[in-house]
C-alpha cells in the first residue's frame, strides 16, 4: 500500500533542523511519502541528505527528495507582493516531497507541474 503523508506549515515551522530531519526520516523510513508544505531550506535539504547517506543499509536504501517554489510572474510590483507574501508567510510558499528510494523511482519536476513515479511492486 501506498502511503502520502501531508504535513501542513504550522506543524513544522516551530521545529528546529535536527527535529525536522528526524521527522522526516522516520516517516520515510516507515515507507511514507511525505508532501511537506512550504520549502526545506538550502542547508536543511543539504543535512537531509548527509544524514540519510549515513543511515543507507539492506533495508533502507535512501530517499528521493524535490522541492518547487510558486512561480510569480509580472512586474516589480508582482515581485514585490511575493516578497511580502513570503515574509509574512515565513517562506511557506512551495512544497517539498520526500519519499523512499525504495518506493519512489523519479521525481520530475517543471515550471507548471511535478510528477511523482513510484517503483511497480513485484508480482510473486
Amino acid at each position: 500500500m501506498l502511503t502520502l503523508q501531508y504535513v501542513p506549515h504550522h506543524e513544522f515551522v516551530s521545529l528546529d533542523m535536527d527535529e525536522k530531519i528526524r521527522r522526516i526520516l522516520k516517516s520515510v523510513k516507515d515507507g511514507k511519502i511525505l508532501l511537506i508544505e512550504g520549502r526545506l531550506d538550502h542547508i536543511e535539504e543539504s543535512e537531509l541528505i548527509k544524514r540519510t547517506m549515513q543511515i543507507i543499509n539492506k533495508t533502507f536504501k535512501g530517499i528521493e527528495i524535490a522541492s518547487i517554489d510558486y512561480e510569480f510572474k509580472g512586474d516589480f510590483l508582482d515581485k514585490l507582493k511575493k516578497d511580502i507574501a513570503h515574509f509574512l508567510l515565513r517562506k511557506r510558499s512551495g512544497l517539498t516531497i520526500v519519499g523512499p528510494a525504495t518506493i519512489v523511482k523519479e521525481i520530475r519536476k517543471d515550471p507548471s507541474k511535478i510528477e511523482l513515479l513510484t517503483m511497480e511492486k513485484k508480482k510473486k
